[in-house]
């Protein structure tokens, strides 16, 4: 499923970059519910989501698009 590749990605990158789900979500004035919801797949992340992600994270929004399989 696309979205839980989504999901997988954006929770690396919280992790590698040392951030818990309470304090991204916090950075991104999100609930920790809704970033769990997109972490876990259950949830199609919009493209101003991962704009925000990208730049919380400080990272090129292209990391965050899954490669293709």
């Amino acid at each position: 499923m696309e979205t839980d590749k989504w999901g997988r990605r954006i929770r690396a990158f919280r992790k590698l970059k040392g951030y818990t789900q309470e304090g991204l979500a916090r950075e991104l004035a999100i609930s920790v519910s809704v970033l769990g919801e997109i972490e876990r797949g259950s949830r199609v992340p919009k493209e101003d989501f991962l704009e925000n992600v990208a730049e919380v994270l400080n990272i090129p929004l292209h990391d965050l698009i899954p490669p293709d399989e």
